[in-house]
């Protein structure tokens, strides 16, 4: 007993200090721990990120079978039957969207109320739903809800007196348009990504000789390098001449049917903050130059500021240190170095 008692204060003492593993783990057991009705998924992925106290949680839906066909039954007595009174497809269809969104409404409570020490400063949340493709028979999981709510924000609503689906709108959600016919959405943060943005840069590893260090490069020469980054995802990219580029390192256009349009791209070799001004500047020049999107990658990070800018801003989007190093990796087969990350953040008192 002593020692499970011992385990359990270490556990405590890590979770008190942000430690993203304790975190996640903790947060886990109170997800596991949620009781649903019969027929709903149980299954999360949690990543926490220790620097600006934000954890994204991926979560399963019920799928749309889950409001039942009926709305009641009748007897008939003369036929000794009972009859079926179908439920009107709008109805059903509402009533989905309804559920979806107390799911995702009731994931983000827990996760905030749960949480006394108060290490946990928002909520990233994606929803999905595991079915198949009736195109092609192969098992899909499309995305139906996907929200950012910081924990002041969330703290203001009565969740008793509200209507789920407004709520969600209230709080900037992006929810599919049609949910019962399973039309997807895009996340506000890839999952996949973004564990890799939660990994803290390694400073033991930098003096090593056999991987590029990015900081270590020089402005043209990492411009380029972002720029031939773009073009292996798959988008036709061109690099500006540094004189005219109005703080646009450089431009790439994708053929993508939903995302179709002039992207604009700023390089920042940083080995600190990139402040929240860089990010308004690009906000500035998307504007100014009617682009579909603009793009700030840097080999840091960015602050919180930065990061609720882009996400009010909608057609910004932020690539820190260790995501890049993942995409170059993932692009270019290359294995690199990115800059420091940000100092680890303290604990409440």
């Amino acid at each position: 007993m002593a020692t499970f008692n011992a385990e359990l204060d270490e556990e405590r003492e890590a979770y008190r200090a942000g430690e993203p593993a304790a975190v996640e783990a903790h947060l886990a057991a109170v997800l596991d721990a949620s009781v649903y009705p019969l027929g709903f998924p149980h299954e999360h992925r949690i990543a926490f990120r220790s620097a600006t106290g934000d954890v994204l949680v991926e979560i399963h839906l019920p799928p749309e079978a889950i409001v039942p066909t009926a709305r009641g039954y009748r007897y008939v007595k003369n036929r000794d039957e009972t009859t079926v009174l179908p439920r009107p497809e709008k109805e059903r269809k509402e009533i989905y969207a309804s559920v979806l969104a107390q799911v995702a409404l009731r994931t983000v409570h827990e996760v905030l109320t749960s949480d006394p020490d108060r290490i946990v400063n928002g909520v990233i949340l994606n929803g999905h739903v595991r079915t198949v493709d009736r195109a092609t028979g192969q098992e899909v999981s499309p995305c139906l809800v996907t929200l950012s709510a910081s924990r002041e924000q969330f703290g203001k609503l009565r969740l008793s007196q509200v209507d789920p689906a407004q709520c969600l709108r209230g709080l900037n959600a992006l929810v599919s348009p049609n949910p019962y016919d399973l039309e997807p959405i895009r996340p506000i943060v890839e999952f996949d990504l973004s564990k890799y943005r939660l990994m803290d840069s390694m400073d033991v590893v930098a003096g090593l000789d056999s991987r590029p260090v990015l900081v270590k490069l020089t402005p043209t020469e990492f411009e380029h390098l972002i720029r031939q980054l773009f073009e292996a995802i798959g988008m036709e990219a061109w690099n500006t001449q540094a004189s005219k580029d109005e703080g646009v390192d450089a431009v790439a256009v994708s053929k993508d049917p939903v995302f179709n349009g002039e992207c604009i791209i700023q390089a920042k070799r940083y080995s600190k903050l990139v402040g929240v001004e860089s990010v308004q500047a690009l906000a500035g020049v998307v504007e100014h130059k009617r682009a579909a999107k603009g793009v700030l990658i840097t080999t840091s990070w960015f602050g919180r500021a930065s990061h609720d800018f882009a996400r009010q801003h909608g057609r910004l989007q932020l690539i820190e240190g260790p995501e890049l190093k993942y995409l170059i990796k993932e692009h270019l087969g290359k294995d690199v170095i990115p800059g420091p990350g940000p100092p680890k953040r303290r604990p409440s008192q």
